[in-house]
């Protein structure tokens, strides 16, 4: 049975590596995961889990991204070395909003809005801003082609568009890819960015998961510790993967593919828990 969970573990953090960065809601996919093959789990342990599993990808945007976000690396010049702390800048006030909504929310915003309804309908909705803005894309021409040219001021507002972010099956980086390119942020620099703004406010928010699993008298058990630790590897294996893929995908494409793909799984969403309503409604008795 401990093998069997460590291998349940290991799938969502697969799920979770490839879902995190792409737009497409790795919340919406986790919750069918956990439909059809639930993991035999504490629902505190669950609750963690699903958001420390998250470490892994934010692990891989490190890696991936290490010498440009280095202001230490010896072969870089002065002005490089200054425009890699503008860049750690602009990340730090782009995350200021939604940690300090994220400290004072998640827990209410969890309560209110974790359910299937609220992920089928995001990801049914921004699918289709997805597809709308991308119509309107087609012969734009975006004002800022890299981080290095986004300002601070749009380092801001792109960091208030990331507080939608809350709300079950928006995505993060789908809601932060939005927002920067309505600023005129290029579809490159607007995943960079998302993908940076992830690396501060995903520890944080692991990290606070983790301190109020055990604040509520919650502890690890051996087990737990090789599942959670199956889960974080896979998660940082796959992203590094994810994460390529995306960054060379959009080189030569809009995210209009990403918009059907939400709307579709959004519309499986919401089709399979009405189902389970309708086969669960109890029978009125014959007369």
């Amino acid at each position: 049975m401990e093998i069997i969970e460590l291998l349940k573990s290991i799938l969502y953090g697969i799920v979770e590596g490839v879902t995190e960065f792409l737009p497409i809601s790795s919340t919406g996919h986790l919750l069918l995961l956990e439909e059809f093959l639930p993991m035999n789990a504490s629902e505190a342990f669950m609750e963690m889990f699903d958001v420390v599993v998250q470490l892994g990808a934010i692990l891989a945007v490190v890696v991936v991204y290490f010498n440009k976000l280095n202001p230490f690396a010896p072969r870089k010049s002065q002005k490089q070395k200054r425009q890699t702390w503008a860049i750690w800048g602009k990340v730090v006030i782009g995350c200021i909003p939604a940690a300090v909504f994220g400290f004072l929310f998640d827990d209410w915003m969890d309560e209110h809005f974790y359910n299937a309804y609220v992920v089928a309908a995001m990801l049914i909705l921004y699918g289709l801003l997805f597809i709308v803005l991308e119509t309107k894309n087609r012969k734009r021409s975006f004002s800022v082609q890299t981080v290095a040219q986004l300002s601070y001021v749009g380092a801001v507002m792109i960091g208030l568009f990331q507080i939608l972010a809350m709300v079950p099956g928006t995505s993060r980086s789908g809601v932060t890819i939005l927002g920067a390119m309505l600023l005129g942020v290029s579809r490159v620099a607007a995943a960079e960015f998302s993908f940076f703004l992830s690396i501060p406010i995903m520890f944080g928010a692991s990290g606070l998961k983790l301190v109020k699993f055990v604040l509520n008298g919650n502890t690890l058990a051996d087990t737990e510790i090789w599942i959670l630790a199956g889960g974080v590897v896979s998660a940082f294996i796959v992203a590094l993967i994810a994460i390529r893929f995306l960054m060379s995908y959009i080189k030569r494409h809009d995210f209009k593919a990403f918009g059907y793909y939400r709307i579709a799984l959004g519309l499986l969403v919401l089709a399979y828990f009405l189902m389970q309503i309708f086969v669960n409604m109890p029978v009125a008795p014959a007369a």
